[in-house]
């Protein structure tokens, strides 16, 4: 018998019992679904992950002041890091692409009668945006000259723009900033929220100097931390080796003794929050995946029961010549046919739930911006694994059936 005449017969039978067919695929519509969802849920998390480590910088590397320990009790750290530490990184570092003194303060911003206060107020280098991977949305951004001589200039997230001049073009506009005027030269581009759900929009820079000198009044010549950027991904760990040998020259570590300083990169983070998302994606994957053998196992008992139905109709097909690979073929192609209508059914009921589950997280969680991601290839490997269920499940009850003997199949009632 040729094979379309096969099909035809398996859906033909099929036909007849709607309901039942139905209800037997609806096992693998939910395996398929549920795992196309999850998966397409965890790669979304992923990418988030990503893109908010990418948002922290280019290949950033941290470095600060050590920890002070006096009797083998950490006291607090020491504030050994300068500014001529960060210039000769930046010259001397083969591997650093960028590097920025970092300074932190606090206070409020004050524009007419409006003030507001933002979650950062930075002291930074003029190379800062480069090691951030930042951009500018209005305005410029300060220079060496600015840095130098102290000036009092800043450059503003987009959350003080709302909060403040609402409307208004901020660049040339004059903020006090504890009670000293400052003028807008800057406005940075929208980042929204981090990981934690902080906005990274609320933020103000200026010059490292301004902030020591002016808003600080302090003489030292110490610098809160180094933010470094390295030159490529695969260069990180040449980088944090060349920060290490050359900080270590020019704050006198002997080997042996602990440094003044620690330098860390954010590799090590996405690496561990990679293997956390990871695991949770194919655990979640794991457990929907079990819905699809309990479908396969619907299958076949629905399978069974058709066969049970149909012997004496078996029966009269081997009377009139069909053999025994005949009668294995069409029910097989009936289990078959079964997996895969719910494979694609699945699969694009998986691809809407994602992307539901995905906009309703974005809209109760305002701060979070999780993309929408379709696994396909989840999907592919999830249809190609229904139909295997319908080739695994199936093939006994279709191997049952072509066992039949046509004479007892004809007696059967």
């Amino acid at each position: 018998m040729k094979w379309w005449a096969t099909v035809r017969i398996a859906l033909r039978a099929l036909r007849k019992n709607k309901m039942r067919s139905g209800l037997t695929v609806l096992g693998v519509v939910i395996g398929i679904a549920a795992v196309t969802a999850m998966v397409s849920i965890g790669q979304s998390a992923s990418s988030l992950v990503q893109g908010q480590l990418e948002g922290l910088g280019t290949n950033v590397i941290f470095v600060t002041p050590g920890a002070r320990h006096a009797r083998g009790v950490r006291e607090g750290n020491v504030q050994t890091l300068t500014p001529e530490d960060s210039d000769a990184i930046a010259r001397k570092c083969d591997s650093v692409l960028a590097v920025s003194p970092i300074v932190g303060t606090g206070g409020q911003v004050v524009y007419g009668n409006v003030n507001w206060s933002p979650n950062e107020m930075l002291g930074v280098g003029p190379h800062y945006l480069t090691v951030r991977n930042w951009r500018l949305r209005h305005g410029g951004f300060f220079t060496e000259r600015d840095v130098l001589s102290a000036n009092k200039v800043c450059v503003i997230g987009h959350t003080l723009v709302a909060e403040l001049f609402q409307t208004l073009n901020p660049v040339g506009a004059t903020v006090r900033i504890k009670n000293i005027p400052f003028t807008v030269i800057g406005v940075l581009e929208a980042k929204g929220a981090n990981l934690v759900g902080q906005d990274q929009d609320n933020i103000v820079l200026m010059p490292y100097t301004t902030v020591r000198k002016r808003l600080q009044g302090s003489s030292f010549n110490n610098v809160h931390a180094i933010m470094v950027s390295a030159r490529s991904i695969d260069r990180m760990k040449d980088a944090e080796n060349e920060i290490f040998q050359l900080l270590c020259e020019r704050h006198g570590v002997v080997s042996g003794e602990a440094a003044d300083f620690e330098v860390h990169n954010t590799t090590e983070v996405a690496d561990v929050l990679g293997i956390i998302t990871g695991t949770m994606t194919a655990l979640l994957a794991s457990i929907a995946g079990i819905s699809l053998l309990v479908g396969g196992v619907g299958i076949m008992n629905i399978m069974l029961v058709s066969v049970t139905e149909r012997t004496r109709e078996i029966g009269i097909r081997m009377a009139v010549g069909a053999c025994s690979g005949d009668i294995l073929r069409q029910f097989l192609i009936e289990s078959v046919i079964l997996s895969c209508v719910g494979g694609v059914v699945g699969l694009l009921l998986g691809v809407g739930a994602s992307t539901g589950i995905t906009m309703a997280i974005n809209t109760i969680s305002r701060g979070s911006d999780w993309p929408i991601v379709i696994s396909l290839p989840a999907g592919v490997i999830a249809m190609a694994f229904a139909a295997g269920v319908g080739v695994f499940f199936g093939f006994y009850p279709a191997w049952r059936a072509s066992r039949l003997d046509p004479i007892e199949a004809l007696r059967y009632e």
